[in-house]
């Protein structure tokens, strides 16, 4: 094992070094059971998967339904130079792909959950959800992409 002199000199010419002593010690620290210590992946036991049904399926999809995801509604999308960017100011139109009155699209994390008309309520804009893609089609669209 090399001393803490020796390190610092390594250190100077390789940014990597003191690498493998911290692997080790970790390594080392891995090997001894913990108090206290929680089960999972990190303390070596196997992830529990996703029960197949029964009341277990109620417990694992509570485990996902607080995570926060993007929600967003797209009007239209263009593609223009950035010297056109550059020119925009206010009162600057810029024109979109989308036909007035054509549905919006909806997308979770950027992926399309469904389509829908734009509404006011309470001096807000909001969707109102016309077309809600299938499971199945959201499934095969995520694998494709």
């Amino acid at each position: 094992m090399s001393t803490e002199e020796d390190n610092k000199d390594a250190g100077a010419d390789d940014p990597f070094a003191g690498w493998a002593e911290a692997l080790e010690e970790q390594k080392r620290t891995d090997d001894k059971p913990g108090d206290g210590e929680q089960g999972g992946p990190l303390s070596g036991e196997p992830v529990r998967p996703f029960s197949g049904g029964g009341d277990g399926t109620v417990n694992d999809i509570n485990m996902v339904l607080d995570i926060p995801v993007q929600l967003s509604v797209e009007l239209g999308r263009t593609k223009v130079p950035i010297k056109y960017i550059l020119q925009l100011a206010q009162g600057s139109v810029v024109e979109l792909d989308a036909l007035a009155g054509e549905p919006m699209d909806v997308l979770v994390n950027g992926y399309l959950i469904a389509q829908g008309e734009v509404v006011v309520v309470n001096d807000k804009f909001g969707i109102r959800l016309t077309d809600v893609v299938t499971p199945s089609e959201r499934l095969r669209r995520v694998s494709r992409g």
